[in-house]
């Protein structure tokens, strides 16, 4: 039987498998970059029209969340490509799914978004 890691060890662990991970997506899919870059136009708006501690909460709140989700659909696919490589229905299916989650988590973004800057911008 294996001798089992110190718990730190094994935390310290997963946290650099977890970092490698945000690096990979960062690094490879276009989408996470869109997403970057929206979260950093909408965290300089919320410096711009001094949005509350409330509003910047949701607002992180929302932009970990689409990322979050965008990198499970990133997971699903991954997974998706390596079980069935070439087209198929059922496969298509699931990647359209997890696409799906992603947009709904948008929608509601830019509707929380909207809620926040259009009362300051009007």
């Amino acid at each position: 039987m294996q001798k089992k890691e110190p718990f730190i060890i094994n935390r310290l662990k997963s946290v650099s498998y977890a970092f490698k991970g945000m690096l990979i997506l960062i690094k490879t899919e276009a989408s996470i970059k869109i997403q970057i870059f929206i979260a950093i136009i909408v965290t300089i708006t919320g410096f711009y029209f001094d949005i509350s501690k409330t509003e910047w909460m949701v607002q992180f709140a929302m932009i970990g969340l689409v990322m979050s989700i965008e990198g499970l659909n990133t997971a699903v696919e991954y997974i998706a490509d390596f079980i069935h490589p070439e087209y198929h229905k059922k496969i298509g299916l699931i990647k359209d799914v997890a696409a799906g989650a992603v947009f709904i988590a948008s929608v509601v973004a830019v509707i929380i978004a909207g809620i926040i800057y259009l009362p300051k911008i009007l």
